[in-house]
């Protein structure tokens, strides 16, 4: 069997790097179906530049024979060429490692810019009807407004007023939903695991358990703890399978490639 020349070790080489580095950018693509697309023709493009530098290794393999039977006519020409056609295998190479990296960012940005989006759809609870305590409304939506225009600071800092000034309040679940959402957004990953699980904790049958769990999963794929991450969704279908919450976390374990 021929061994491989030292500029295809390279090559071959750079390009496991490539295909490795992918997992972890994997790991937070969910529904940029645009993005998907443009990363599977990257991964085409580099089967190709695969295939290029096995016929580039049969050349070497010849030439080398040619080396080992004496045969030197135009061998230094040969040799050039392939050095060329390597140095440009390498360039292709680094282009489609740019153009990877840059899909797999736009599609982690969408994702977060998505999930935040959608949030914000959610409409404001209905006016207290006679009798009811507007202050209490007033104090839920100036928090949620804060969360709205993207001060997320402010938004926490209202939320968990409203939590030390209502505690018994309907709205008390998901005003804690919001707090550790706003951390979420702020990317203060940790605090919103925090803060989602006091959800949990304190208002177990609240309907807000499911997104809480589902921000939990979200927060811990950006930490990085894909393992935690794939058990938070797993116990959020098996706990809640008929929720909007739990369409997602499916959607996310088969981005993530989870098996049960």
């Amino acid at each position: 069997m021929k061994q491989r020349g030292p500029e295809f070790t390279y090559a071959r080489g750079l390009m496991a790097a490539l295909l490795f580095a992918l997992v972890p950018a994997h790991a937070a693509l969910f529904d940029d179906d645009e993005a998907r697309k443009q990363i599977a023709v990257e991964r085409a493009r580099i089967d190709d530049v695969l295939k290029q530098l096995g016929v580039i290794n049969d050349r070497l393999g010849k030439v080398e024979d040619q080396l080992k039977s004496g045969g030197l006519l135009d061998l230094q020409t040969q040799i050039e060429q392939l050095r060329q056609d390597l140095a440009a295998l390498r360039g292709q190479i680094e282009v489609l490692n740019n153009n990877i990296e840059g899909a797999a960012k736009r599609q982690r940005d969408m994702y977060v810019d998505l999930d935040t989006r959608l949030h914000r759809l959610e409409q404001p609870a209905p006016a207290a009807a006679a009798g009811g305590n507007s202050s209490e409304d007033q104090a839920y939506d100036a928090a949620k407004n804060q969360f709205d225009i993207g001060n997320y600071p402010a938004a926490i800092a209202a939320f968990q007023d409203f939590l030390k000034q209502y505690p018994n309040s309907e709205r008390a679940p998901r005003a804690q939903y919001w707090t550790g959402n706003s951390y979420y957004s702020s990317r203060d990953f940790k605090s919103a695991i925090e803060s989602q699980r006091a959800l949990i904790k304190t208002y177990p049958y609240s309907d807000s358990v499911p997104d809480a769990m589902l921000n939990i999963a979200s927060a811990q794929i950006e930490l990085g703890d894909t393992k935690a991450a794939k058990k938070s969704l797993h116990d959020l279908i098996a706990k809640y399978p008929l929720s909007d919450a739990a369409d997602k976390a499916k959607r996310r374990l088969a981005a993530l490639g989870a098996k049960k």
